[in-house]
Parts: structure tokens; C-alpha cells; sequence
């Protein structure tokens, strides 16, 4: 999903297997869609489109779907195969079938249960399938993502759905004071010279945290921020701690 009219223009989101849009505007070749899941909107070419029925998206968005838990599994039919990477939607899935509007298709890798309460161990353990996967601006899978689509999807793979952006993320959970009271699983925010939250990451155990910084990596947090021992300087300057799961 673009931010205009150009297959140049920057990446503002992705939308993945599974997950359902409105268009909200045509300009040409190009359909300005929001997504059912975030209400983030943006451009896509129209041979990206796929039509579904009223019907079907009054279910859809009335319905708890699982996610997909392999890193790269498949969906398929008798007419097609298709790669589905792990956080990808899995519509109306009954343990082995999908429905996407009419079509069918099989299943066979891991899926997340919404209906199991969420743990932090959870959350940890979802969070290190993303490590080392490559930053990309706008990114939400295995193949590209940014600090807030990695947590976004950690998150919604375990049953939560938080905001897209960093700074809108900030608004849910309950304060940490204290950086040295963090549990796993607390969502650690940083902010720029402005005071913008403009990152976000996974807390882990022992003043870890997990975050998306030109690749999905591990380093030290404290009271001042990210600190990358590589380097050895702070990257992030820490805002504020959240959790989420009490």
C-alpha cells in the first residue's frame, strides 16, 4: 500500500494474505483502500484487487480469524498455490480449510488459537521468529518490516491487534515507570529530538529488548535508551514503557 499513485512512491503499509480492505477511493489504475483491521489507508494497483462479496466481508469482520505461525507455509487448491508467510490471515479456518469469498483452500501448517488466552511467554516466543529479518519502511512481514509493523504483528498473531505507527501504539497498555522493572513482553517507546515517538520495541528478559533497526536484532535497554554494544553508542532514546498483558 503506497502513499500515491506510483508504483515509485513510499510504502506506508502492506496488506497480507487474508486480510480485508474497503476502497474508499479510484484515481485511474489505482484504488485507495482501508483495511478492515487497522483502518490504515493507502494506493494499490488495481490488478491487486480481489473482490469479495458483502456477505462475505460482514463475516469476515465479524469473525476472529487465525494467523499463520510458519515462517513460509502454503495455501492451496486444486487450480493454485500460494505462499502465505507467518502472520498472514487465515479466513474461517476449520483446522485444514480456508474460505476466501467462494475459494477453498488447504491449509496444513501452524495456527495461532484466538481463543487461548494470551501469555508473555507468548509473545517472546512469536517475537524470535522475526529475528533477522531485514528493515523495510512501510513492512509487515518476514521478507521487510519496520519497528511498529513488527510489533503490530507480534501482537496480532497472539490475539491482540494494536495501531499501525509507533505513535499511536503508545496509547495502549499501562505505564512502567522504570526501566528497570520491565517484564518480558512490555512494549519500550523512544521518541526523536521533538519529542515524536518514532520507535517502538519488544522487551525481553534481562533489560533486553527485540527491535526492528535495520534488521530485526537484540540489544541492550536502560533508563537513556537502546544501547548497541556493536557500535557502541545509544541508537533510541527511551520515551516510555508499556504493558500490555497485566
Amino acid at each position: 500500500m503506497r502513499a500515491e499513485t506510483s508504483d515509485k512512491a513510499e510504502i506506508v503499509t502492506q496488506m497480507l494474505f487474508g486480510e480485508c480492505y474497503e476502497v474508499v477511493a479510484r484515481d485511474e489504475n489505482w484504488m485507495q483502500v482501508q483495511l478492515v483491521t487497522d483502518g490504515y489507508r493507502g494506493w494499490i494497483d488495481f490488478k491487486q484487487h480481489n473482490p469479495v462479496t458483502v456477505e462475505y466481508y460482514k463475516e469476515w469482520r465479524n469473525t476472529t480469524h487465525p494467523r499463520t505461525m510458519d515462517l513460509v507455509q502454503v495455501v492451496s487448491n486444486a487450480e493454485v498455490r500460494i505462499p502465505v508467510g507467518i502472520g498472514c490471515y487465515l479466513p474461517f479456518f476449520d483446522g485444514m480449510n480456508i474460505r476466501v469469498n467462494d475459494d477453498k483452500f488447504v491449509y496444513n501448517g501452524r495456527a495461532s488459537n484466538p481463543s487461548v488466552p494470551v501469555t508473555t511467554v507468548q509473545v517472546v516466543k512469536v517475537a524470535s521468529n522475526f529475528i533477522k529479518a531485514p528493515y523495510l519502511w512501510g513492512g509487515k512481514s518476514i521478507f521487510g518490516i519496520d519497528c511498529s509493523g513488527f510489533t503490530q504483528q507480534v501482537f496480532g498473531i497472539c490475539g491482540y491487534q494494536l495501531p499501525r505507527d509507533a505513535y499511536q501504539q503508545v496509547n495502549h497498555g499501562e505505564e512502567v515507570h522504570f526501566a528497570t522493572q520491565t517484564q518480558p513482553g512490555d512494549l519500550a517507546y523512544f521518541s526523536n529530538e521533538e519529542g515524536r515517538i518514532i520507535h517502538v520495541g519488544i522487551m525481553l528478559e534481562g533489560n533486553q529488548i527485540m527491535h526492528a533497526h535495520g534488521e530485526v536484532r537484540i540489544d541492550t535497554l536502560d533508563h537513556n535508551g537502546i544501547y548497541n554494544a556493536a557500535r557502541k553508542r545509544y541508537s533510541h532514546k527511551l520515551r516510555i514503557i508499556k504493558r500490555i498483558f497485566m
